[in-house]
């Protein structure tokens, strides 16, 4: 049986005007270009979205505009996660899930949690959510990594707990996971560099943040790597290398929103704290482009 997330998922931005509101016209645009070249699902409101820079009404607002115009065509994935486990579950409990195909959440930032804190923490998240949960480590934000063992004592709580988005960049840390995990639990990459390297020890995909601006190169990488084909998925991971870094250079999300730009499909903007990338790496990222179109 398919995994319901398996191959290319996009960790979607938030296009905002040049007077800080949100672009809904370039948002409706980004939908509809994952659709047409390729991703099979969309991930609103995670790290990519900026989320911790909107409001709780603009957060409404956007799923509410993603969920009708998606119009049920991909899988949706809502991001929800927090470090205050109670007043996570309280706005779990207070949600309406229609339109919704899972959440993604991830680990309690700042508070730096053990590992048995953690544990308890998704537990509380996972009693109380209705729908499928994905969890997300990502230690270079949240400061704590969430070790293998408690990502598989957390997957064996339920099978409501269907995967995990691993973005800890520790390809051992992977195969752990991958080795030990149960049939229905498995392991998405959260780095679009390791899309190939971790497909190759057992990955079902990416959740990436290339796709907003090149949605077909990093879908048909994907595709090919989980159907075998890896002379093609080599060859576009080689192609995309450099560029990748240049994504990154400066943080996320504001390496693919001047990307996007430089495309013609939004405006460079981002909110405090975030800011553009300078114009060197502008430059490289436009340099690069050239290459991998």
């Amino acid at each position: 049986m398919t995994h319901p997330f398996s191959g290319a998922g996009v960790a979607l931005i938030t296009p905002f005007n040049k007077d800080q509101s949100i672009d809904y016209h370039a948002l409706e645009k980004l939908i509809e270009d994952q659709i047409n070249g390729g991703i099979d699902y969309l991930v609103s409101l995670g790290t990519t979205g900026e989320t911790p820079a909107l409001s709780e009404e603009e957060k409404k607002e956007i799923i509410r505009f993603t969920i009708e115009k998606n119009a049920g065509r991909l899988k949706l994935v809502l991001g929800m996660g927090g470090n205050n486990t109670l007043g996570l579950v309280q706005t779990i409990e207070k949600t309406d899930f229609k339109g919704i195909d899972a959440i993604l959440s991830v680990t309690p930032y700042y508070n730096k949690p053990t590992q048995e804190g953690i544990f308890q923490h998704f537990k509380a998240v996972v009693d109380a959510c209705p729908i499928p949960v994905i969890l997300y480590n990502i230690p270079g934000r949240t400061g704590i990594n969430m070790e293998a063992e408690t990502t598989l004592r957390i997957a064996n709580l339920s099978e409501k707990v269907i995967a995990i988005k691993e973005a800890s960049g520790d390809l051992g840390q992977f195969a752990k996971i991958i080795k030990e995990a149960p049939d229905y639990f498995k392991v998405i990459s959260g780095d679009d560099g390791l899309t190939l390297p971790s497909i190759a020890i057992g990955t079902i995909g990416v959740i990436s943040v290339l796709a907003n601006a090149l949605p077909e190169k990093l879908s048909q990488l994907t595709h090919a790597a989980l159907k075998g084909d890896m002379e093609t998925a080599t060859q576009l991971h080689l192609q995309l290398n450099e560029m990748l870094k240049l994504l990154f250079k400066e943080g996320n999300p504001a390496g693919v929103k001047a990307l996007m730009e430089i495309l013609g499909k939004l405006s460079n903007q981002l909110r405090l704290p975030l800011v553009s990338v300078s114009a060197s790496t502008y430059q490289q990222l436009d340099a690069e482009l050239k290459k991998v179109k």
